[in-house]
């Protein structure tokens, strides 16, 4: 799973990294024990960091491999990249450890090349031994490189554990202002906690395995297709929905429903999955919020009104709920802000949930919208409503559902 389950949201241009050489190293030990092939890792690791041609080729190969899967899973969540891997920094690597060391920050160390930072006990190895590169080295050209070639005013790391002790380096080279000066470039760390199955540990299938994120999605729309067929048969309504509309509903549904359920938990804290409350629709979820927009948008199409048109008029919020409704409205450019400094996109789905559509289902429960003196004004009201949900949905990366 990429983040906790999968971070990026819909059309957004996101840094994705290529299996490390590492990663690739250790595919190719598993490939040569099922051939009895025998694999020296740390030297032809080595080699392919330094581009010798064979080696570098079947690394290559496998980026390709995992490249074809993951555009799978991607594409599937409407996600676009914009792919910067591990080696397409190397060629930057050697001039800027030469600036480092200029600058006087890097130092020889037990035949290592290392920095010391302050408050850190142990020094970041940004040379190792053998002459080679690591880790420390890759990601200080590759900061260097968003800092100074695609000039970024903020970059953000999403991993597991806050271990940079680069940015302390590049403001010690002043690449970066203190962070006591809150000023721009800066660099921002976002934790993630772990997605636990329903015995507490680590979110695994029956067999221990870690479950792969395609059959997330799979098994999701599943269950909302069981759900869905039967509950349109009972109404009756089976027979005005298309095989591609209906597929591509429960897409957005099922879809939806995962990446809503990471998203509205704060995200350094650990949860619980469990597909029997992600596809509810009921509470907080984005099953009863897809509902919702759907109920909305049928009392607009009720109505048979032009909106348009009716945009021209006024909306008067004379009802105590029309009010409260209109105040959540106008909160959501706040929420937003609210949501970016702080990078919680719960944030965003507290609002949706208990602000937004808690207050539309009072509004709507109390002020009769179809045939009512202030029809064209509560018609608005409704149209504004569905709006702002469907920014909410398309921030969070999820596709609006418009009829249910």
């Amino acid at each position: 799973m990429a983040g906790r389950l999968a971070r990026p949201m819909k059309r957004v241009s996101v840094r994705h990294q290529r299996p490390s050489l590492e990663v690739a190293a250790a595919r190719l030990s598993a490939w040569s024990r099922r051939t009895a092939a025998a694999v020296t890792i740390p030297k032809r690791w080595w080699r392919t960091r330094q581009g010798e041609d064979r080696y570098r080729a079947a690394w290559e190969k496998i980026c390709q491999i995992s490249r074809n899967e993951f555009d799978l899973v991607y594409k599937r969540l409407g996600v676009e990249l914009e792919e910067k891997g591990e080696s397409y920094y190397n060629p930057y690597i050697p001039p800027v450890l030469e600036e480092l060391t200029k600058k006087g920050l890097i130092m020889e160390s037990d035949s290592t090349r290392v920095i010391f930072v302050e408050g850190q006990k142990v020094p970041l190895i940004v040379v190792k031994s053998d002459g080679s590169y690591n880790y420390a080295s890759t990601d200080l050209a590759a900061l260097w490189y968003r800092l100074n070639v695609e000039k970024a005013e903020w970059v953000i790391y999403v991993t597991e554990s806050n271990t940079f002790i680069c940015f302390s380096a590049a403001r010690m080279a002043g690449w970066l202002p203190d962070e006591k000066e809150k000023r721009y470039p800066k660099t921002s760390h976002v934790g993630f906690g772990l997605v636990l199955g329903s015995d507490g540990r680590r979110f695994r299938t029956r067999c221990t395995e870690v479950v792969r994120f395609a059959d997330l999605l799979d098994e999701a729309k599943s269950q909302c297709k069981t759900e869905l067929i039967e509950r349109l048969t009972e109404k009756g309504k089976i027979a005005d929905w298309t095989d591609e509309e209906l597929d591509k509903t429960l897409e957005a549904i099922g879809f939806g429903a995962v990446k809503y359920a990471d998203l509205k938990n704060n995200r350094i804290t650990d949860y619980t999955f469990s597909f029997k409350r992600i596809l509810s629709d009921k509470g907080n979820t984005a099953v009863y919020l897809q509902h919702a927009h759907a109920r909305i948008c049928s009392v607009i199409w009720k109505a048979n009104k032009d909106i348009e048109e009716l945009i021209r008029g006024s909306i008067a919020l004379t009802h105590a709920e029309e009010r409260a409704l209109g105040l959540h409205l106008i909160r959501f450019p706040e929420v937003v802000e609210e949501a970016c400094a702080d990078l919680f996109p719960h944030h965003l789905c507290d609002y949706l949930y208990s602000g937004l559509s808690e207050a539309f289902s009072k509004f709507y429960t109390n002020c009769p919208v179809i045939g009512s003196p202030q029809e064209t004004s509560r018609l608005l009201i409704c149209e504004a409503t569905a709006v702002v949900m469907r920014q909410c949905f398309n921030l969070l990366g999820i596709t609006p559902v418009y009829k249910l």
